[in-house]
């Protein structure tokens, strides 16, 4: 471990605390639908896509119609995005003339995966997606899953904060607010900031290039294996092309980090230079994809009317993250433990540690850095390989998938289900003690709507009703 490495950990911490509270009071005001600086040119916008689509945005939802708008949305998404991968080699913005996603198991699971806010990914994407699919199909997903994430968190705070009220808000409108005010400008600053760090942006056919040395590769048959001659060796060819792919990279590579998505235009994801050619560019990438998480903190605490609630979420989120980063710069920069007798310190020569998978512009402190907030906030995106990571630095990655990935979390899906871990726990020691159990002034109990003993049961607040047995 160096002093340099943790100068820039501790930069990037500095930088989420430092952005929490401004994206924490914006996103407060704008589903609050209170007055912003963007209102002037967003309201009129906002007003004509309800008028086309038909949306009451005076009309409040119970929780049942909120969930199916979600749910339905989400269906029509899927299967719109899969629509597009079996047909993209018949649509427009195809330079290369890809065919369809093949086989359709293929397009099936990257259609639900996109619209889950999950992007697995087992294609290249420079091989697999034409432009028109990597930008209306995937891209459209990276918004539209990041912004159901975020309404879901606000509608369950609301849930929460609210008293003497059945009513959550409304989904359409939330998550028309939710892509207007917070990630569309956000995404257009932030990838115009990308480009100027080499983020390639543009729609041209990949270059093809000639090699400065020809090389030798094996081989490679309709199966996909090594191809070998009579006597058992390996038939060889000689390789004088490199095609360079390229495309719309930097709108797509912002909100795959703001919305916490994952899915990479290239196979190599973050490692690759045309997604994340610098260090700053590393550093912008990093804070993306803590900031909304990090941001809604701050909106519980404003929007329940318990700041000091918001922020003791913060510090546990954030004890969370500082344990698991501390733990895998650890491993990592230690090096391998199974090279013995090997140089593995740092020196003027050698960067030391375990580099393995990682990338030399990055180094093991951004490297691990990285995994442990993409693993914290269930991204997904690495500029790193994790099965190249030591036993111990693996394990900090592995342990934040199955803490559910909570720590300031997917967009959105971290706070609601921080919230959850809360409400369980508070629950549960209620219990304990004996205690009617009480959650921000709200007692949680079983309520029953009417005397008959055939009604259901139902958590409630002591605001809403007394409870009833």
């Amino acid at each position: 471990m160096t002093a340099n490495g943790w100068f820039q950990i501790f930069l990037f911490f500095a930088l989420v605390l430092l952005v929490t509270k401004p994206i924490g009071i914006f996103m407060t005001r704008v589903f609050n639908r209170e007055r912003t600086f963007m209102d002037p040119v967003l309201r009129p916008l906002e007003r004509l896509l309800y008028r086309v689509t038909g949306v009451d945005e005076n009309h409040e939802m119970r929780w049942t119609e909120y969930a199916i708008s979600m749910l339905l949305f989400s269906l029509v998404s899927m299967v719109v995005l899969y629509a597009i991968e079996r047909l993209q080699g018949h649509l427009p913005f195809n330079p290369q003339k890809l065919g369809a996603v093949n086989p359709s198991a293929l397009a099936f699971n990257t259609a639900a995966s996109f619209t889950t806010n999950t992007n697995w990914q087992n294609y290249a994407g420079e091989t697999t997606m034409s432009y028109l699919t990597q930008m209306a199909g995937l891209a459209y997903h990276n918004f539209m899953s990041a912004a159901v994430g975020i309404v879901l968190a606000i509608a369950f705070i609301r849930g929460v904060a609210r008293r003497q009220m059945q009513t959550i808000g409304n989904f359409w409108v939330d998550l028309v607010r939710c892509n207007l005010w917070v990630l569309l400008p956000a995404c257009i600053l932030g990838a115009l900031v990308l480009v100027s760090q080499g983020v390639i942006q543009n729609l041209k056919p990949y270059d093809t290039v000639k090699l400065v040395e020809p090389m030798q590769v094996q081989r490679v048959g309709a199966d996909g294996k090594g191809v070998v001659d009579a006597q058992g060796k390996p038939v060889m060819d000689t390789v004088t092309e490199q095609t360079i792919a390229q495309g719309p990279v930097a709108s797509q590579e912002i909100i795959k980090e703001l919305g916490t998505n994952g899915g990479g235009f290239f196979n190599a994801n973050s490692a690759h230079p045309f997604e994340n050619p610098t260090p700053l560019s590393n550093l912008i990438e990093l804070v993306s994809i803590f900031a909304i998480g990090s941001g809604l903190t701050y909106t519980l605490g404003r929007m329940t009317g318990s700041q000091r609630h918001g922020w003791a979420v913060w510090a546990a989120m954030a004890i969370l993250f500082v344990a698991g980063v501390t733990a895998a710069y650890w491993a990592e920069a230690r090096g391998n433990p199974l090279l013995t007798g090997t140089d593995q310190t740092v020196s003027t020569l050698q960067p030391g540690g375990n580099m393995e998978g990682k990338e030399v512009r990055f180094g093991i402190a951004n490297t691990a850095l990285w995994a442990t907030v993409t693993t914290d906030a269930s991204c997904g995106a690495i500029n790193g390989w994790h099965d190249s990571f030591t036993p111990l630095g693996g394990l900090v990655p592995l342990a934040n998938i199955m803490l559910s990935e909570v720590v300031f979390g997917g967009v959105g899906a971290g706070m609601y289900g921080m919230l959850i871990y809360i409400i369980l726990a508070v629950f549960i020691a209620g219990l304990m003690v004996g205690r009617t159990p009480e959650y921000l002034g709200k007692r949680w109990c079983l309520y029953f709507r009417s005397s008959s003993w055939d009604s259901p049961p139902f958590l409630w607040s002591r605001a809403l009703a007394p409870p009833v047995f």
